[in-house]
């Protein structure tokens, strides 16, 4: 990818229509349908932190006499996988059935989690039980469907024993995916002698390799189909201050090169998602979400339709420009959400007849 190193445009001089957010689907509405039809045939491999999300929901009416908080009346209460399991519960909604591996304490919570994976019909026999651990997990309190505050217990990292269990489980599970994903919470499942296992497998075997990487193992990843940090990740990743597009290219030119992968696709908040590939210029798609509620989890859906595509046969745009709507719609909804492959559709169908009504009134 070029860094527009000997091409510098004049000062004040209009960009080109490729740093604009374009909506316009990457293919018909009949092949994208078809990609979506494919997604409950892909046999994916989830490798990750896991957690367990708790909500308490309630109603607020009136602020506590010992402190200026708000006094929340609890009305319910849900669990739901969190961290590398909302992968796994975005992958079964649209349609999969994912192989899992992680680690969780011999606990409620690790209990909770392996219930919920199960009911899910994710195969869970990948996930290590340890009496070492304690289980991570995340309490979020939500009234008026805003979040209150976040409670998060992380008493434990993983020594090298578990790590060491983990990349033998990851190596018995690899001849049977055709799409490896690393959801990487920076909560110690994922580590350099792992990583450097799929990079090895995957040049030898060329499954398909998605990552959604954190901060203490950027110096780590190597050969992945497609890396999905956010913007600020990639800034720092790549040492580049992101301050307008052309600095946007140069940090995704370098991680390209520095992570050997084949794409990134930056997440950007309101301004949508950049792809941006060797050889080619970057691919900006605009912010899909009509609402936003949550953003909880939404990259989680990203990966998870990126994989799901690509596993179908699609191609990094048509991923890409799928994964975009589906964030569209789960920043739309309150806590860890999910999306079912029928909400996709519909959303597709919605994305495609906006893209027509702006060319229409271009």
């Amino acid at each position: 990818m070029s860094t527009r190193k000997g091409n510098k445009r004049a000062r004040g001089s209009a960009r080109t229509r490729n740093d604009e957010p374009d909506p316009t689907p990457p293919s018909s509405a009949r092949r994208l349908a078809t990609l979506l039809a494919a997604f409950r045939r892909a046999r994916v491999l989830v490798v990750g932190d896991l957690m367990l999300d708790r909500f308490i929901w309630g109603d607020v009416r009136r602020i506590s006499p010992e402190a200026p908080v708000p006094v929340v009346q609890v009305t319910r209460e849900s669990m739901h996988p969190g961290g590398a399991g909302n992968v796994v519960a975005n992958l079964a909604s649209l349609g999969a059935r994912p192989h899992v591996v992680g680690w969780v304490g011999r606990d409620a919570a690790g209990s909770a989690i392996r219930v919920l994976l199960d009911e899910l019909g994710a195969d869970a026999g990948g996930v290590l039980v340890s009496d070492a651990a304690a289980t991570i997990e995340k309490t979020r309190i939500i009234a008026h469907h805003q979040q209150v505050v976040r409670l998060d217990r992380e008493p434990y990292r993983p020594g090298g024993r578990i790590e060491q269990e983990l990349v033998r489980r990851v190596a018995r599970e690899l001849p049977r995916a055709q799409v490896v994903i690393v959801s990487d919470y920076g909560k110690g499942t994922i580590h350099p002698a792992l990583l450097d296992l799929l990079a090895e497998r995957r040049d030898r075997d060329g499954f398909l390799y998605l990552i959604d990487p954190k901060q203490p193992n950027f110096a780590h990843y190597r050969g992945a189909t497609l890396v999905k940090p956010n913007e600020g990740e990639t800034a720092a990743a790549a040492g580049i201050p992101i301050d307008g597009p052309d600095a946007l290219e140069q940090a995704a030119a370098t991680l390209l090169e520095r992570w050997q992968s084949d794409a990134v696709l930056i997440s950007r908040g309101e301004h949508g998602m950049s792809l941006c590939r060797r050889g080619a210029p970057p691919r900006n798609f605009p912010a899909a979400a009509r609402e936003v509620f949550d953003v909880t989890g939404a990259g989680d859906t990203v990966l998870a339709i990126a994989a799901l595509a690509l596993a179908g046969g699609g191609t990094l745009e048509e991923a890409a420009w799928l994964a975009n709507v589906g964030a569209g719609v789960v920043v739309g909804k309150v806590g860890t959400a999910t999306l079912r492959n029928e909400e996709l559709g519909e959303a597709v169908v919605a994305a495609i007849a906006d893209a027509r009504e702006g060319r229409a009134r271009a």
